[in-house]
């Protein structure tokens, strides 16, 4: 081989061990990853001491369950996300090959440029390939040169786990399964200024690729939806969220006359859309009448056009029911309600309307600044209890 021909190859290696560096050897401060790794450990002590099955406190109908029992996981996107126990990673494990095993069990690190879903422009869903959890998708997939797969977001937030990483004389941010603990990767704080900012730097190893029609190895669990406006729509979402049972709390609008409505044009008073909750919950772990009582200790359904300081219709008090079934019930609730002595010598004005699956009047997603306001800032609006 002639000696130019060599030094070619010896710069490419050069070249290409130099990106490996950069991208792996990027330091893990900055807000956004001590972020990260807070509210990891934040959710990890949650899953620890994660409560018996929400029980009716106003039901008159006795407990049936006198022994507290462990309730599943559930992840903002509808997935069982419960830690696998040791023996069950360990039977999944025997189906890696050996190269996989050395990056999903020991923590490993594929070559550069190497793994088979880098250049993967197909649409679909990258899920763990030790348990089958969605991790990824392909709208979050981007070229990072760095020479492995990157995402600027996981396909649930709630489906990846952080750990500051010291090994090998570096300092990262250490990413895995939230449901059996496998190795990804990491993430730097150096990704699309225009997205999250977040570069997710992902092992081909530890995922597998199924296209955007391909059944996914794991499915969501079977949920219900309930809609609720009870005044400003933050803290109302922040409390369902932490309801034992909820798989998902989002803000948005309902119930009005213009399509597609900004907060700005809500707030006129005009389009007669209210600041709605729309909760995601798992029947098995709640039922919709725990959901009313939970409403009604959450704002004060006397109040007309309002809560507190917040005046206007877009803040009245409302159920939306998605079906006659929870029409039925709310109305029933409500007038069981007008005997409670909290509300005596003042009527309850809240409403029962239909949650429209079309139109004008449909739920309308909220402004990303809405979404887990509580959560980002600290803040949340006035609430009684």
């Amino acid at each position: 081989m002639k000696l130019a021909t060599l030094v070619i190859l010896f710069i490419a290696a050069a070249v290409i061990a130099g990106l490996a560096v950069i991208a792996l050897a990027q330091p893990a401060s900055g807000p956004k990853l001590d972020t990260l790794i807070r509210q990891s450990e934040e959710a990890a002590k949650k899953q620890q001491a994660a409560p018996a099955a929400l029980s009716s406190t106003d039901s008159k109908e006795p407990a049936k369950e006198t022994t507290p029992v462990k309730t599943a996981i559930i992840s903002r996107a509808g997935y069982d996300i419960t830690p696998l126990s040791k023996e069950t990673i360990d039977e999944l494990a025997k189906k890696l090959s050996p190269e996989d095993a050395k990056v999903i069990l020991n923590k490993g690190t594929e070559p550069a440029f190497c793994g088979n879903l880098l250049d993967n422009k197909t649409d679909g869903t990258y899920a763990c390939k030790l348990c089958g959890l969605p991790l990824f998708s392909s709208n979050d997939k981007f070229n990072s040169g760095t020479g492995w797969p990157s995402f600027f977001a996981p396909y649930a937030a709630d489906h990846i786990k952080y750990h500051k990483d010291s090994a090998y004389g570096m300092v990262r941010v250490e990413i895995l399964c939230n449901r059996c603990d496998a190795h990804l990767g990491h993430v730097f704080d150096d990704g699309p200024k225009d997205k999250t900012g977040l570069r997710y730097c992902l092992n081909s190893a530890s995922m597998d690729f199924y296209a955007k029609d391909a059944k996914l190895p794991l499915a969501p669990i079977a949920t219900k939806t309930a809609y609720f406006a009870g005044g400003c729509f933050w803290g109302i979402e922040h409390r369902y969220q932490e309801t034992q049972g909820v798989v998902n709390a989002v803000s948005g609008y309902m119930g009005g006359n213009v399509a597609k409505p900004t907060y700005k044009q809500v707030c006129t008073d005009l389009t007669g859309h209210a600041e709605v909750v729309k909760i995601e919950y798992n029947p098995a772990q709640t039922t919709y009448r725990q959901l009313l009582e939970r409403f009604f200790k959450l704002h004060d359904p006397t109040q007309l056009n309002r809560q507190g300081p917040d005046i206007g219709n877009q803040y009245r008090s409302a159920i939306f029911a998605a079906d006659q079934t929870q029409a039925d019930e709310a109305k029933a609730f409500i007038a069981e309600q007008a005997s409670n002595p909290r509300f005596k010598g003042r009527p309850i004005v809240t409403l029962v309307e239909s949650a429209a699956t079309e139109g004008a009047a449909m739920f309308w997603v909220a402004e990303d600044y809405h979404q887990d306001y509580n959560e980002r800032t600290g803040h949340q609006c006035y609430l009684p209890e």
